[in-house]
């Protein structure tokens, strides 16, 4: 590897770079999403059980004990419980807003880098074939393979290392955009439910008792 690296000249460094840096923040932001994953529908309907009982601080505890954007859009709402319908709707859209950027960020980084490194891949075949004919010129045209062999491999490798980098990029790139919009699914429709709880009437989803005429 690392005579590959010395063979493909001063822009592999550039790419070798790119490449650590793709690695970090992918794996950053899959363990992050690991962590902020929960099950949505059993955490809405926790907390619903105990917002028909009224129990207004047990829901904010249970949000704040439970990792995530969608926890934390559910307690925007549960906060603003007193407040009018809009508000309520208004803090947890808000609330909303805060958390996409923190799930999208560093991400562009991704589809940077893999739009990035097959030019310096190029670049680097550029350079390779410029010294491959400088060759040529400084032997008056009478040469052999192994004169210009060095140049056609610095052109080859990177060219090759530009793509391998690039590849793995976009396609984690797309997979980390497809997380964060599953998260956004879970934000909004957790918001709606638990909005259209707190926005309905007290007798809507009082507890019924039972065993009294």
């Amino acid at each position: 590897m690392i005579e590959l690296l010395i063979m493909g000249g001063p822009v592999m460094i550039c790419i070798a770079i790119a490449s650590v840096v793709a690695c970090g923040v992918f794996l950053n932001k899959v363990f992050h999403f690991h962590r902020a994953h929960i099950d949505t529908r059993k955490f809405v309907a926790g907390v619903k059980n105990v917002l028909k009982k009224k129990s207004y601080v047990e829901a904010v505890t249970i949000c704040s004990e439970t990792p995530g954007p969608v926890s934390e859009v559910v307690k925007s709402g549960v906060l603003k419980h007193e407040s009018p319908d809009d508000v309520i709707r208004k803090s947890m859209e808000r609330a909303a807003s805060y958390e996409v950027p923190r799930l999208e960020k560093d991400i562009n980084m991704l589809i940077s880098i893999a739009y990035v490194t097959p030019m310096l891949g190029f670049l680097g075949t550029v350079i390779g074939l410029m010294k491959v004919f400088i060759k040529i010129q400084e032997m008056g045209g009478v040469i052999s393979m192994g004169d210009i062999a060095g140049g056609v491999w610095e052109a080859l490798i990177c060219s090759a290392a530009g793509l391998v980098v690039a590849i793995p990029a976009f396609v984690g790139y797309n997979y980390l955009q497809n997380r964060v919009q599953t998260f956004v699914v879970d934000m909004e429709r957790s918001a709606a439910e638990i909005a259209d709880l707190l926005t309905s009437k007290e007798d809507e989803y009082e507890i019924p008792s039972y065993g009294q005429d």
